[in-house]
């Protein structure tokens, strides 16, 4: 049985959909991603240098994953067992987030003020195709836009806060992020559509 380019299109759109509701925006990585960036910013309080604070970053960044599991088992949304048709671009688009590793890395060596504003960049590479996924490009991608023009201003006119405030910002940011992923993905607007 062939079926054509628009029925296909229309099961792969009611799948992301679907998927959208069924894991409610995946907010539980974003709300990880808000713990991770709001802990940084702490930090950068605490610290005695930039590099104890890029060291931290470096070596913990890969215990957001983990807190995004955890977050997930918390509020009994199981992200890491959906399988869908379009839930393989998740990784690659995970993985393509990771490239951006070594400009953090060189920066750490030769312009170390430089590694918030990469990381705070860097690590929202991977919204828009998330968004995708889940047939809301517009709300994944307007976290990923705001959050770079948002770096980019507070990096470039206010210095003194690259390691305490360009964190706490990217924090807010994902935070409204998940209270927009709980909003969109609410029982009655799954009952409206």
């Amino acid at each position: 049985m062939q079926i054509s380019t628009l029925e296909l299109k229309e099961a792969v759109r009611a799948e992301r959909e679907a998927s959208f509701f069924r894991l409610r925006g995946g907010y539980p990585v974003a709300l990880a991603g808000g713990v991770w960036w709001a802990a940084l910013g702490l930090a950068g309080y605490r610290l005695h240098s930039h590099s104890q604070w890029i060291l931290l970053t470096f070596y913990c960044s890969a215990l957001i994953f983990p807190l995004a599991i955890l977050l997930g088992r918390l509020f009994r949304i199981n992200f890491m067992a959906d399988r869908t048709a379009v839930s393989d671009v998740i990784f690659p688009a995970m993985g393509s987030m990771l490239l951006f590793w070594p400009m953090a890395i060189t920066a750490f060596w030769v312009y170390p003020e430089l590694v918030p504003l990469i990381l705070g960049v860097g690590m929202s590479i991977m919204w828009p195709v998330v968004g995708w996924s889940y047939g809301r490009t517009a709300l994944f991608s307007t976290h990923a836009v705001v959050r770079a023009v948002v770096c980019f201003g507070l990096w470039n006119w206010m210095p003194a806060g690259r390691f305490t405030v360009l964190p706490l910002a990217v924090s807010g940011i994902y935070l409204a992020t998940v209270v927009a992923l709980i909003v969109a993905s609410s029982k009655s607007r799954q009952r409206a559509r």
